[in-house]
């Protein structure tokens, strides 16, 4: 999750209160504050679905309206400005949605720098799924010419990208520049790539690699120009939240006219949306007892628009909110601003027995069996995504029965897992500065064309990781498991040829056991042997 950086003295400026009154309400407005490492700054983890929180700029805002310094909705003027920016068909088939604005009068401080860099970098992560969907470019606009030009532009196009000294081409930046070689795949089959230059043909951005160096920004830049290129709408989701986070530090907004052939538009759009919601409904989700007019005043606190006509509540919701997406996540605003603390404790209305459910009884058999056998368990993330699932696992998605998350807030979840395997080499990735050996199992759903099974799955690392030790463990899980089993040669990309078993039960694959293939362990980057089983166990 993103970690923002507040410096208390600037988050004390841009809030109006004291670090003490901050720093005692922040984490009920749903933060995880991280161990304070200086006296100067705090690092605050924020949940995916409010980019708009990615920055000290944003915290701000959202704090000025929790503490009741400035409440209601936040009016961000936009001057016409004279600036053009001309789309050409080129770049229609690589990178075809953009979206641009200018703030004037900044004043830029090490630390609103830090934030501004630190936003861009997030969004990209967060809206972006790594720049694949919006990349963002800010630049010195004293130090270009408008108008500006947006086309595709041949890959021999050379010119100085962002901390170098000389120039190199587009095509050696994906080759040799450290963003180049980490996003360069995005552009991976087209003949041109995207540019931006100015009037006088001198670079502004390569998006969505890198800009160019003749614009970074620095503490003497006062204008800004801004560009947001992508694939679809959130490119303007982006944009919004830039723009309104440089207004909070006292910068004005200029908009840019975008010329295309299918017709003009004017950048950026900040009007609110308007929604309708009911206290009632409210009530019913959150268990509060609010009035329309209650309802409306912990709106307001959020910084949405809120007017009560009755039970009713009219809301605006300002542009830069990009995770308001149904009017439970208005409603979820209106818990946080009366206080989640503020619910009562209430005895249960009903008096059961529990007990524990059958499927929980044979996950406890088997970690005993597991520990017995010396191995440590984990928890792994339900959510994964096709390159770590599959494609490093040397395993075909086809067939598979992979269920797709709707609308993923990060590229690394993408899909339900269908096994824990690649979950547990996941984790033998992030922990090789432990000492080895390592051995790791986990027990858990999976979801296969959408249905829920349970599975089981093993792993070991070290110098000595072997066929016979993988075996021996397989051999153990089935007799204390009362599992009856047929073995027989694996096919299974995942491990290695001749190293590897298939469980059948009554002619069904239930399982795997072997060898890692050595492809899969360098995709994961483990330079030591691993051995792994895997078996669905619910059924049987």
């Amino acid at each position: 999750m993103p970690v923002v950086r507040l410096y208390y003295e600037d988050m004390e400026r841009l809030i109006g209160a004291s670090r003490d009154t901050i720093m005692s309400r922040l984490a009920m407005m749903g933060a995880d504050i991280g161990k304070r490492a200086e006296e100067e700054h705090v690092d605050v983890e924020f949940f995916p679905d409010r980019p708009d929180l990615y920055s000290a700029e944003g915290v701000a805002r959202a704090m000025q309206g929790f503490l009741g310094i400035k409440t209601g909705l936040v009016e961000y003027p936009i001057k016409e400005g004279p600036i053009v920016l001309q789309v050409e068909e080129s770049v229609k088939s690589v990178r075809p949605i953009i979206g641009c604005a200018v703030v004037r009068g900044l004043s830029f401080t090490s630390e609103a720098i830090e934030s501004l860099m630190g936003l861009q970098e997030d969004l990209h992560w967060g809206l972006g799924r790594n720049r694949r969907k919006v990349a963002i470019g800010v630049h010195d606009l004293s130090r270009v010419t408008p108008p500006f030009r947006y086309f595709g532009e041949d890959p021999a196009r050379k010119f100085v990208p962002l901390d170098f000294a000389e120039e190199m081409s587009m095509e050696e930046m994906l080759q040799k520049h450290p963003k180049g070689k980490g996003y360069g795949h995005i552009l991976q089959g087209y003949q041109r790539y995207p540019l931006i230059v100015d009037s006088k043909d001198q670079v502004l951005s390569f998006p969505p690699i890198i800009n160019g160096q003749l614009t970074s920004v620095t503490e003497e830049t006062e204008d800004l120009f801004i560009d947001v290129t992508g694939t679809d709408g959130m490119v303007h989701k982006a944009l919004n939240i830039v723009v309104t986070s440089l207004a909070e530090r006292g910068g004005s907004i200029e908009s840019v006219r975008i010329m295309r052939s299918e017709g003009d538009f004017v950048s950026p759009h900040l009007q609110p949306s308007a929604w309708t919601v009911k206290a009632a409904e409210a009530n019913k989700l959150i268990g509060f007892d609010l009035t329309g007019e209650e309802l409306a005043e912990c709106l307001q606190r959020m910084r949405l628009g809120a007017i009560a006509n009755g039970s009713e509540v009219q809301v605006l919701v300002p542009a830069y909110r990009a995770d308001i997406m149904h009017s439970w996540d208005i409603f979820e605003d209106a818990a946080k601003a009366y206080g989640f603390e503020r619910l009562d404790a209430r005895l249960p209305r009903t008096v059961t027995v529990g007990r524990a459910h059958p499927s929980e009884l044979r996950k406890a058999e088997i970690r005993e069996v597991m520990a017995g056998l010396g191995y440590l368990e984990t928890m792994p993330f339900t959510l994964t995504n096709e390159k770590v699932h599959f494609q490093w696992m040397r395993r075909s998605p086809e067939g598979a029965g992979a269920v797709a998350v709707l609308h993923p807030i990060s590229e690394l979840h993408t899909i339900l897992r269908t096994s824990l395997l690649s979950s547990l080499m996941e984790i033998f990735a992030m922990n090789q500065h432990h000492p080895l050996p390592q051995k790791i199992f986990a027990a858990g759903d999976v979801v296969v064309a959408k249905k829920t099974r349970m599975h089981l799955a093993a792993a070991s690392m070290h110098s000595g990781a072997n066929f016979s030790e993988i075996r021996s463990a397989i051999d153990a899980v089935l007799r204390e498991l009362a599992i009856k089993a047929e073995i027989v040669p694996s096919q299974d990309g995942a491990l290695l040829p001749g190293r590897g078993g298939d469980l059948l039960v009554k002619g069904r694959r239930i399982g795997c056991f072997g060898e890692l293939h050595p492809l899969v362990l360098r995709s994961f980057g483990l330079e030591q042997p691993a051995v792994g089983m895997e078996l669905e166990w619910g059924e049987l």
